[in-house]
């Protein structure tokens, strides 16, 4: 027997006595100035863009990571910045970093970007990674190394899936070039890291991207040949990964996920866009 919460129509996710007041996905920063007089602080719910899968010219690039997520009370601020998704790009090449969004005094960092070879993004905490590490969450939980289980997840390497998390690594790519290759997915996790990719020119299967706690992650193409192997999108915070296609990468859902690796050259997946929610 099961049952769940959801079901019951006075449930609300909503934090205890407040009320969703903005859901802001315009990305950059844009103004507010029409919170009621006397009300001082609120609650805020912010989500970094996730990070771009990368490619390469032989064998497969790894998928990004996924995005920050930061929650806490903040005094009223006037503007709020949404960070963007890190954008795909078909050359060889690290993936893009998603970046940074923030309101008031809660802050998410932006995916690192999938590796200029096979190594995959890791997820972010208040900042954006600069290297397989995660960095530190706003609940003071410590940054993991790569392909290391963290608040934020890890970078996966070559061959192996990043680290789970609030925020998910992406899954390291496949280097080798020939025989049949099956790249790594990403992480699991509330928003969650793009798949790795593999090129050859025996069957390519790219690896899923990571399935969330509300969305799945996309699959991976697969086929013989380096025309496919691109790897899935990461789950969103909020909608799913998108599918790998051919040799190219699935981008990441909406709300942080990470863009699935390509290969061959192809065109790498996006980072999904951050969003900020504010209660009071």
């Amino acid at each position: 027997m099961s049952a769940s919460i959801y079901s019951n129509s006075q449930f609300t996710d909503s934090p205890y006595g407040l009320k969703l007041q903005r859901t802001i996905t315009a990305t950059g920063t844009t103004s507010i100035t029409d919170i009621p007089a006397g009300i001082q602080r609120v609650y805020a719910i912010v989500i970094g863009g996730g990070g771009a899968g990368s490619t390469q010219t032989t064998g497969g690039g790894g998928g990004g990571g996924a995005g920050g997520y930061s929650a806490g009370w903040t005094y009223i601020s006037n503007s709020v910045t949404v960070g963007t998704g890190g954008t795909g790009s078909s050359s060889a090449a690290a993936g893009a970093n998603g970046s940074q969004s923030i309101y008031g005094m809660v802050m998410a960092g932006g995916g690192w970007g999938g590796q200029n070879g096979t190594g995959a993004g890791s997820g972010a905490g208040v900042l954006t990674p600069t290297s397989s590490s995660s960095t530190v969450s706003y609940t003071g939980a410590p940054a993991a190394g790569g392909g290391n289980v963290g608040y934020a997840g890890g970078a996966g390497g070559a061959g192996f899936s990043g680290g789970a998390g609030v925020s998910s690594g992406g899954g390291g790519g496949n280097a080798t070039a020939t025989g049949t290759i099956t790249a790594s997915s990403g992480a699991r996790g509330l928003i969650c890291g793009g798949g790795g990719a593999a090129g050859t020119v025996g069957v390519g299967t790219g690896g899923a991207g990571g399935t969330g706690d509300f969305y799945a992650g996309g699959t991976g193409s697969s086929g013989t040949g380096t025309g496919f192997g691109g790897g899935g999108g990461g789950a969103g915070f909020t909608s799913v990964g998108a599918n790998g296609s051919a040799n190219n990468g699935g981008n990441g859902g909406s709300g942080g996920g990470g863009g699935g690796g390509a290969s061959t050259l192809g065109l790498a997946g996006s980072g999904g866009n951050g969003v900020v929610y504010i209660y009071y």
